[in-house]
């Protein structure tokens, strides 16, 4: 067997040793091969075999004896270890030592794995430092407790003392100090090591290459890692799966699944970590066809009903958006965790951010609550990722109520100090619209990330609440929290909201030059707005200008609207031509320059938008609003006759209106397309009385208490004319009003809206 020399000078003075070494010089013991003690046993002792007895009733009897062979103590401790029973294992090692078989190296060997496996790893030293003679079995073994116990720098110093010792290190032995290299992630030390074993030629061993390629994969030398598993001459399926999940987990999966399929055809069976492995990785990409391929694998080796590989197929579909698959497979589970109620959750938050529909996304959450409330039912206790998926959900569907209870829930099991839960339940209530608790629960952290600070930065801006979040900003950096991108967006948001344009130039160039961040595109959309809010427009197309990057449709868009909005036509329809060069998807986007283009009668620009909207297949605008009251959803579309208390809703919405032009509110014309309108290319404009928003806000004023507020979420941008309307309800109701929308929030609040007037479609 190859081997270290006795000194290596580079490995020991990387390391720094730990105290309690310390009192442990290196030693030079014999190492010849021990041999066993024979003891005189009496003829009563000859026949007794603890095989054939009880355990308790075997160390019961042993305590009796005197005189023992070193054998008879192997299958005793190989119980205590199976037990995990270090009590055990103390009485029959008090025993040995009485009968003198504590001198049988091999005995106390298998005696250090013992404590080691139990977790007490200064008794295992103890007992390995009174050792007549120590083998390369002891040695290995004392690192390999170490490695368990999460010591890799205790392994490593048992490594050094081996070799002080004159002791040879096993093939195993390396790969032991391999992976305490792993647990250390030290590829500088790694790295010495495969020196060594590069020179003694053992660099195609199993063990050790499986070794090296998990310590590379984990210190994110993937090309390392391969070059290891490439050089194994034997691969068994360790040695796979450690390849394979190297890739998953440096971000190259197609190259994990090649490597899979070579597994496969060569003969090697994958087990449950493999097959985990792979289905994470079609996850990635995604993968839907393999991953099912896979799932019949599963199906086929008898591990359909393994937690590990349940959960890794509930992720695929859920990832992929087979939510129907998901919930027959979370169905048919036998052992449910927690892993697979989160994962479920989840995937039904994640499905409310794909879905287009606002109808769907609202299934998705309700669905998503209910699993949240049966995980409770089944006396599941939830983590901190169970709450801050739960609490997205309420976000995204403006469920305060709800949000509330999950607040309580989270308070009562203890996780309200935990900063994801935290940053959760700011976010929630700021998307609820109540910014005063998302202060509060900003205010109850114990500990305040950047994450944190950002969140609360962002609601206090999105809610008008510029001079608190500028404050806030400043608190901020005078607790040392490094504000990023995201921050600075909100920073310059609360400028816009404000008019605070100087302002908003200096902490745009702050962000460049004191903290090295380049500005995006969100942050070129809170200036250019800003510009075109006060009529700036020139600064607006400067600024514009300036950008490393192609103006995003929704910045051209604003620009459009703010040059019709100030009746600068000329540099409205040069944005407009920006805008339709991007061939944008946006039906929105169309609308507004119908309505630009037809409010000047340049007619053949209105049939040139149209022919675009047909080349781009651009659908029909849906315009959805629904209102959740006492749990149950009620969904609204323009012109809606078909949801309950509809004559009372809309003898109350005239009337509403009557009042809402006394107070000086006039209707204006909006743009609508009809599938009939896009093939005879003629514009159809409608005085929108009946659009969404207008009738779920009435039909909450009908059916929430006086003193509730009214929560509306919208899945297209306001028009200018519904958010005219409602600043005079929330004047004449006394109501507060939260319209959630395609892009932002809007509360109104006697008569004033939270996003300024800017925020509607036209």
């Amino acid at each position: 067997m190859a081997s270290f020399p006795c000194a290596s000078a580079a490995l020991i003075t990387t390391l720094k040793l730990q105290p309690q070494f310390k009192t442990h010089p290196p030693t030079s013991l014999p190492i010849e091969k021990s041999q066993s003690i024979s003891l005189q046993k009496s003829n009563y002792f000859t026949d007794l075999d603890p095989k054939n007895l009880d355990f308790r009733e075997t160390i019961s009897l042993t305590k009796q004896m005197t005189e023992l062979d070193s054998s008879f103590y192997f299958p005793l401790l190989q119980e205590c270890l199976d037990r995990t029973s270090f009590l055990d294992a103390q009485v029959i090692h008090g025993h040995a030592i009485k009968t003198g078989a504590h001198q049988d190296v091999f005995l106390m060997s298998f005696l250090v794995n013992v404590y080691a496996k139990c977790g007490r790893m200064e008794a295992a030293r103890k007992v390995f430092d009174k050792m007549p003679r120590r083998n390369v079995v002891g040695w290995t073994t004392l690192m390999v407790g170490y490695v368990q116990k999460m010591q890799p720098e205790n392994a490593i110093y048992v490594f050094q003392e081996m070799l002080y010792a004159g002791s040879y290190p096993s093939n195993y032995t390396l790969a032991v100090a391999v992976s305490a290299c792993t647990s250390m992630r030290s590829v500088k030390l790694g790295n010495q090591f495969h020196a060594y074993i590069i020179k003694y030629q053992i660099d195609f061993d199993t063990s050790i290459c499986n070794a090296l390629c998990s310590l590379y994969s984990k210190c994110g030398k993937l090309k390392l890692a391969l070059s290891a598993f490439r050089r194994i001459k034997e691969k068994n399926v360790v040695s796979w799966t450690a390849a394979i999940s190297a890739c998953g987990d440096n971000g190259d999966p197609m190259t994990g699944l090649r490597l899979f399929v070579d597994m496969l055809s060569e003969d090697t069976q994958p087990n449950e970590l493999t097959l985990s492995s792979v289905l994470s990785q079609c996850c990635e990409i995604p993968l839907l066809e393999l991953g099912t391929q896979v799932h019949s694998l599963c199906a086929k080796l008898g591990y359909q009903s393994n937690l590990r590989i349940r959960n890794s197929l509930l992720y695929l579909y859920l990832k992929c958006g087979c939510i129907d698959e998901a919930q027959i497979l979370f169905s048919g589970m036998d052992d449910v965790s927690l892993v697979s109620w989160n994962a479920m959750i989840a995937g039904h938050a994640q499905m409310m951010e794909l879905t287009k529909d606002n109808i769907s996304a609202c299934h998705y959450g309700i669905e998503a609550l209910k699993l949240f409330s049966e995980l409770h039912r089944f006396g599941m206790k939830p983590d901190l990722f169970t709450f801050s998926s739960a609490l997205c959900v309420c976000s995204r569907m403006v469920a305060l109520e709800q949000g509330e209870q999950i607040h309580a829930q989270a308070i009562k099991i203890g996780f309200l100090s935990e900063v994801v839960v935290g940053s959760s339940l700011i976010n929630m209530y700021n998307k609820c619209g109540s910014i005063e608790r998302a202060s509060k629960a900003f205010l109850e952290m114990s500990t305040r990330t950047m994450i944190s600070w950002t969140s609360m930065i962002t609601a206090f801006s999105q809610h008008g609440w510029s001079q608190q979040a500028l404050e806030l900003f400043e608190d901020m950096k005078l607790t040392g929290v490094r504000p990023n991108a995201v921050t600075f967006v909100g920073v310059l948001s609360a400028c816009r909201h404000a008019g605070m344009i100087n302002a908003a130039l200096t902490y745009f160039e702050i962000m460049q030059k004191e903290y090295k961040i380049m500005p995006v595109m969100d942050h070129y959309v809170c200036l250019v707005d800003l510009f075109v809010k006060f009529g700036r427009l020139d600064e607006a197309f400067n600024m514009i200008k300036k950008m490393d990057f192609e103006p995003s449709e929704y910045i051209l868009s604003n620009l459009v609207a703010g040059c019709r909005s100030h009746g600068n036509q000329e540099l409205g329809f040069q944005a407009a031509e920006q805008l339709l060069s991007h061939k944008p998807k946006d039906i929105e986007t169309y609308l507004l320059l119908l309505d630009m283009y037809h409010s000047v009668e340049r007619f053949e620009d209105v049939s040139r938008v149209k022919k675009i909207m047909k080349q781009e297949k651009v659908g029909k605008l849906n315009d959805w609003s629904w209102i959740s009251i006492k749990e149950t959803v009620y969904s609204f579309k323009p012109n809606d006759k078909e949801f309950p208390q509809s004559s009372l809703v809309y003898e109350s919405l005239k009337v509403l209106i009557f009042k809402a032009k006394n107070l000086g509110y006039e209707m204006l014309e909006t743009m609508e397309i009809s599938e009939e309108d896009k093939e005879e290319e003629e514009k159809i404009t409608s005085t929108s009385i009946y659009h969404s928003e207008k009738l779920a806000i009435t039909f909450g004023l009908e059916n929430l208490p006086s003193s509730s507020p009214i929560r509306v979420v919208k899945s297209t941008l306001m028009c200018r004319d519904s958010h005219d309307f409602v600043k005079y309800v929330s004047t004449l109701t006394g109501r507060e009003i939260i319209i959630k929308d395609s892009k932002r929030l809007h509360k109104f609040v006697n008569g004033q809206c939270s996003c300024g007037d800017f925020g509607v479609l036209f």
